[in-house]
């Protein structure tokens, strides 16, 4: 497959993906139900098996890139690889994989520079004090307006 860079979004009503507002809340209860390597089946994986729709902004055969429908900032992607493959979080990636996770790093570039020219920000959450809520490993590039830091 070859790269695609989508530049129409889907606009559609995604009442049924419903995210928790509380962030923390959300990552103690994904941490209490990610007991083995795989975890349960995520929300990555109903936008993945076209079961969950979502507004594509990339995608080639190893990752693809969305808007998250809980944006934190007027531009806000999820970079994610196709096949979780026991990527649940950060702290589970094998030595075989750094390929994939510098594939992942480079088109959240692309993607970031395309959507935020002027800067943004790369996040990757881990486990429960790192606020992840979703045990798919998932680059977040957020933009489009003047960031803080500290960001926590």
């Amino acid at each position: 497959m070859s790269p695609t860079l989508y530049t129409q979004g889907f606009h559609s009503s995604q009442k049924h993906l419903k995210m928790p507002n509380d962030e923390v809340t959300a990552a103690k209860e994904a941490a209490a139900q990610h007991i083995d390597g795989a975890g349960p089946p995520t929300v990555f994986d109903n936008i993945l098996s076209g079961k969950w729709p979502c507004d594509k902004v990339y995608e080639d055969d190893r990752c693809l890139a969305f808007r998250d429908i809980s944006p934190q900032a007027p531009s806000h992607l999820l970079v994610i690889p196709k096949d979780r493959d026991g990527l649940t979080k950060i702290t589970k990636a094998r030595e075989d994989q750094k390929e994939l996770l510098g594939h992942l790093l480079y088109v959240a570039q692309e993607v970031g520079e395309k959507e935020c020219p002027k800067g943004f920000r790369l996040v990757i959450n881990n486990g429960e004090e790192g606020c992840q809520s979703v045990y798919h490993v998932h680059i977040h590039v957020i933009g489009g307006k003047q960031l803080k830091w500290p960001p926590g």
